[in-house]
């Protein structure tokens, strides 16, 4: 009896151990938004002196609190208030559908902007990247609400879909390029700052369990091809979608 309350409290505090290191993750992922962005919005923001649209500010507000609220359910889940996580992930799961529908607003926003302005080129190519975002995002969100009872795969699955989001903000920074090409001075560094979340977590795994999750391998495989969507925003496949979605606002 007393090996089994040993073993069960062990097994609870090598639980609560993950669930502390995912929450370091998510702050990490705060961290890189906050770097991203500071230049161009956030810097501004506090100076008030930020001239963007309003649907730029909810989105931003929309996403922040995406962060937030998976860095409280990594804090819920390593100090033991399992229902109250599983109470809050039903909010969750809502809020990150809202966080879909304000992508995917910005992004046709800014779509008719550049239409309205003359820019129908540059307007077909620069949807490409919020669409295909979205997509990824809606995939792994959708698989986590799935595996919601296995903790161990959607707590990763939510990873993953957390770091699919930040791309944004590692595109802004001002340390390389961007991620307005697939070069390798382009790709390499993007992608090590990018997906550093993920690794960091791929890297805990093997160190206490000498394996690396497939979720893990899955997600970095589908955000390396993610971030190689520029090869496409010139075909012609794609310049004839997003011609079609132009006549609609044309």
């Amino acid at each position: 009896m007393q090996r089994h309350e040993y073993r069960s409290r062990n097994a609870g505090a090598v639980c609560a151990h993950c669930d502390a290191c995912l929450c370091a993750r998510y702050r990490a992922c705060c961290v890189l938004v906050l770097v991203g962005f500071w230049p161009t919005y956030f810097g501004p923001l506090l100076m008030g002196a930020v001239d963007k649209a309003m649907i730029i500010h909810v989105h931003a507000a929309v996403y922040m609190g995406w962060l937030m609220l998976v860095l409280a359910q990594g804090y819920l889940a390593a100090i033991g208030r399992t229902a109250l996580h599983v109470r809050v992930g039903r909010f969750g799961m809502a809020y990150g559908l809202l966080a879909i529908l304000i992508g995917l607003v910005t992004a046709f926003r800014g779509f008719e902007r550049r239409i309205e302005a003359g820019k129908i080129q540059l307007a077909q190519r620069a949807l490409l990247a919020p669409l295909a975002d979205m997509i990824v995002f809606s995939l792994f969100l959708g698989a986590a609400w799935v595996y919601r009872r296995k903790p161990d795969i959607h707590k990763r699955l939510i990873i993953v879909a957390t770091t699919t989001l930040i791309d944004a903000a590692v595109a802004r920074m001002p340390f390389w390029y961007g991620m307005r090409d697939v070069s390798f001075r382009e790709v390499v560094p993007s992608l090590l700052v990018w997906l550093s979340p993920i690794y960091v977590a791929m890297a805990h795994d093997y160190f206490r369990r000498k394996i690396v999750h497939p979720v893990y391998v899955l997600g970095i495989a589908s955000l390396i091809l993610l971030r190689l969507r520029p090869l496409l925003r010139d075909t012609d496949a794609w310049m004839s979608f997003s011609g079609w979605l132009a006549t609609f606002f044309a």
